[in-house]
């Protein structure tokens, strides 16, 4: 009887310390910590004719595949010589290596091991270079008089131009047709060859830095070890500026001309300015084979995702992800709940037409708040006659826009005269499309537009199918696309158009897409309330005017609008100003086809988007100004976000509804995004790993920023009422009492409804759990083991577990909250049991030590059913 006594005695004592340190742990999260470092920015100055100039890198650290803008001052406006950019302006590129040694003050990198010169090859009668300033074309001499001139390359064939070569970072070596390489051409390159500074001495440009994933020939990011000492490789942001003084510092002789050589000619070279980019890990950073625990679903979790599994791994826990359309993760969640394990979701479990929620209990809690936005790159492209206030901003970039529900209709249901490119030409429509005869060619010109944004009255703009008819859009079914529908619907004058009232100038929507039975040609309205997609209804094909294409080579609406796999890949082509439709017949290609011409010309890019607002963030994209319910123009910033989300309504699982969303402040496409497990269908060690991830997210992970393990931009941090119902969520699938599985296998839920602890009535969102009966369908098509390509990574977490060290203890007095925790546990734990009448066993006590013990090892990748072929995902 006594070692009895004794033995629970220990049992009580060894589960008190364990839920005491779990709650010490809580605790040192959720408290607030020391004000994060300053930003990675960095400014430099110019050298030579340049240096009254200085340049700023808006971030150098934790990179990962994203977008920073580089900004400059004190240059000279940049001049033309005919279209083609001529003096005074910036070009930027990325590189590898170590510093060449040639500039002490500003280290840099060899001009051979720099991604540049990949512009077109063919139709370049409205590109702005001049075939040496965006190439790596030069011309040997060797005392050079010139820009442009090199003192090594070319010297083979003094006579004719030769080429910089380029140089991989794994040895390969090109010295020929550099322009459009094995390594990297003009629909993959990330260089800018024409950065404009405005007649304030002023310029800016969005740069898009790339990883290893991206461009392996430069290999950044990728894990490098030196005496001993294992990191991300480090790479350079090279700006060059040319000028207007030729190297004896005289202007140019002839100014109707274009003087400017190759940037990396060995003359210009001598200007150059490098930043030293330091990169997230892209690799391994979570050790392989370690347990792994799944996690699936919206798209709008995946940076945030991204962000904690790096940092969670690093102190033992590993969470892969897949992301998966909501619809579809709600399908997979209620058929095969140990399998999914946590899925993120914006709505609950049976609220899918058709579904019902399964029977037992599932836990809800709230993760993330962002939200859907229209993203953008426009530049200026000013009419002739345009006032001087206009022109004086020709090539820059539009920051803002107005756009309410009609206009994305308008978008959206392939509205735009030029959207069904070819069915009007001249003035002619084909059989069927008389109403698009006097509809608007695309969004620029359309009166209601110009009359939100009245710079556009002054702007001109190449209406194709590449610009303003439509919107980039992915593929699928997601939750974002039913706000967006939900959205549009909230607005009488965008109902009336749908269903065929013309807006006040006369345009009229698209037939196919008519809510009116009547008007529409398949004789069923379209149903956009009950839509989760982005449909291309209307069936017009015809072989693109001007192309020169055979009879047969039809080209339909998914050629002239082509889907994207998913909001980042939009946000990403967005960037590019790249639509991706083949617009361009190849006569010559072996079979015949039609080929993309790339990225919109610089100074006229005009693109649309429908991405998430970390995805925007992340590549640096302008966003619209939505109109809300109230009739306000909100931007999806963190107040906007927040404003939203306290109008969230619903039992259970509340939503950010467009109509509901009332507040004058409030962004309407914000979303609130939510961890959805089904206890009874996971093993209990699950349940505590789960319960440890909406613990770290609802504590460090709502601190932003850019470091892993914080919540990037393009997010706004929980509320502390929604933290808390995470909380109470998280400590609900700690102490859950129902039917369990065992190891993988399943179990009947079974267990009551509970709130999790909110006040029933009170928060609007239960963050606890919830009950009912029903089946569902697989999703099918997606795995919950993620794919080996690195997703975040890096920083000084991994950093240090990468060398075989945990992180530094926080220096104050928070790091003793885990032992004291678990000291304070250990002594209540001897005169009580667990709360509920449940006594923890030495097995679990050991499982859970086990489960918190740190582990060196890799960050999954985000995965997903859908992958990009031109841009892998990071």
């Amino acid at each position: 009887m006594r070692r009895t006594r004794i033995r629970n005695a220990l049992i009580r004592l060894l589960a008190g310390a364990t839920v005491g340190a779990l709650a010490g742990l809580a605790v040192a999260q959720t408290a607030p910590t020391a004000a994060a470092a300053t930003g990675s920015a960095v400014t430099v100055s110019g050298r030579g004719e340049f240096k009254d100039m200085k340049f700023t890198v808006s971030q150098t650290k934790d990179l990962t595949s994203q977008a920073v803008t580089v900004s400059w001052t004190g240059g000279t406006a940049t001049t033309f010589a005919g279209t083609q950019f001529n003096t005074d302006f910036v070009q930027i590129m990325q590189c590898w290596g170590d510093d060449d040694g040639t500039v002490p003050s500003n280290p840099g990198p060899s001009r051979t091991q720099c991604q540049y010169g990949a512009s077109p090859t063919t139709n370049r009668t409205s590109w702005p270079g001049n075939g040496q300033d965006d190439t790596r074309q030069i011309f040997y001499s060797a005392d050079p008089t010139n820009y442009g001139q090199d003192n090594r390359y070319g010297a083979a064939n003094p006579n004719a131009p030769g080429e910089v070569p380029f140089k991989s970072v794994d040895g390969t070596t090109i010295t020929t047709n550099t322009q459009n390489n094995a390594l990297f051409n003009y629909n993959t390159t990330n260089e800018i060859d024409f950065g404009r500074t405005g007649t304030n001495g002023t310029g800016k440009e969005f740069f898009e830095v790339q990883t290893a994933n991206e461009a392996p020939h430069l290999g950044c990011g990728v894990p490098v070890t030196t005496d001993g000492v294992t990191k991300p490789r480090s790479c350079w942001l090279v700006i060059v500026p040319q000028g207007h003084l030729d190297l004896d510092g005289k202007p140019y002789a002839d100014q109707s001309q274009v003087n400017a050589g190759s940037p990396v000619s060995s003359t210009n070279w001598k200007n150059r300015i490098a930043v030293k980019l330091d990169f997230n890990s892209v690799g391994s950073n979570c050790a392989l084979g370690a347990d792994e625990r799944p996690t699936t679903g919206s798209e709008l979790a995946a940076d945030a995702m991204t962000s904690w599994q790096a940092q969670l791994c690093s102190v033992g826990k590993v969470y892969g992800y897949t992301e998966l359309g909501e619809p579809d993760t709600r399908s997979r969640l209620t058929s095969d709940a140990s399998s999914t394990g946590l899925a993120f979701t914006t709505r609950k479990l049976g609220a899918d037409a058709g579904t019902t929620a399964p029977s037992g209990t599932t836990t809800y809690a709230p993760v993330a708040l962002s939200g859907a936005v229209i993203g953008f790159t426009i530049e200026r492209r000013p009419k002739s006659g345009a006032p001087d206030s206009v022109r004086k901003l020709a090539g820059t970039k539009v920051e803002s826009i107005k756009l309410n529900q009609r206009l994305v209709a308008k978008l959206l249901t392939e509205s735009y005269r030029n959207s069904t490119w070819g069915s009007v030409i001249s003035g002619t429509a084909a059989k069927g499309y008389g109403w698009a005869k006097n509809n608007p060619a695309g969004i620029a010109s359309d009166p209601e537009f110009i009359a939100l944004n009245p710079e556009f009255a002054y702007l001109s703009v190449a209406e194709t199918p590449a610009t303003d008819t439509d919107l980039i859009t992915s593929l699928g079914h997601s939750d974002t696309a039913r706000a967006i529908w939900q959205w549009i619907l909230a607005d009488k004058e965008a109902r009336q158009f749908l269903s065929g009232v013309p807006d006040d100038d006369g345009m009229r929507v698209n037939p196919y897409y008519s809510t009116n039975t009547d008007l529409n040609p398949t004789g069923i309205a379209f149903d956009p309330s009950s839509t989760d997609d982005y449909p291309k209804s209307d069936p017009w094909c015809t072989v693109p005017p001007g192309s020169d294409a055979p009879s047969t080579a039809t080209q339909c609406m998914t050629d002239f609008h082509p889907y994207v796999d998913d909001m980042h890949s939009g946000a990403l082509h967005t960037r590019r100003a790249d639509t991706l439709w083949k617009s361009t017949w190849d006569a010559l290609s072996s079979p015949q086809a039609y080929k993309s011409p790339g990225p919109q010309t610089v100074g006229s890019r005009f693109i649309f988007t429908i991405t998430d607002a970390a995805s925007a963030a992340r590549y640096g994209l302008q966003t619209a100004q939505l109109k809300n319910t109230a009739g306000k123009y909100v931007a999806p910033s963190t107040a906007g976000l927040t404003a939203a989300a306290a109008t969230a309504t619903g039992s259970g699982v509340a939503e950010i509804t467009p109509a509901n969303a009332t507040a004058k402040g409030a962004y309407p496409l914000a979303e609130l995004v939510y961890a959805a497990v089904r206890p009874g269908k996971v093993s209990k060690a699950a349940r505590w790993d789960y319960a440890a991830l909406l613990h770290y997210a609802a504590a460090t992970g709502q601190t932003p920023g850019a470091d892993p393990g914080k919540l990037p931009d393009g997010y706004a941090p929980l509320s502390s009422k929604l933290r808390a119902q995470t909380v109470r969520a998280a400590n609900t699938l700690l102490t859950y009492t129902g039917p369990t599985s065992t190891g993988s296998g399943t179990a009947d839920g079974g267990g009551t409804d509970t709130s999790g602890g909110a006040p029933s009535g009170t928060d609007g969102v239960n963050g606890g759990t919830t009950g009912g009966a029903g089946t569902g369908t697989p999703a099918g098509g997606s795995s919950a083991t993620p794919s080996a390509k690195a997703s975040f990574g890096g920083g000084t977490a991994l950093q240090t577990t990468a060398a075989g060290n945990t992180p530094a203890d926080p220096a104050n007095p928070l790091r003793y909250a885990v032992p004291v925790g678990a000291a304070l546990g250990a002594v209540a734990g001897v005169g009580a049991p667990i709360a509920g009448g449940r006594q923890l066993s030495i097995a679990s006590v050991r499982t859970a030590v086990r489960r918190l013990r740190v582990r060196r090892g890799w960050s999954r990748p985000r995965g997903g059913s859908r992958t990009s072929d031109t841009a892998p995902r990071p």
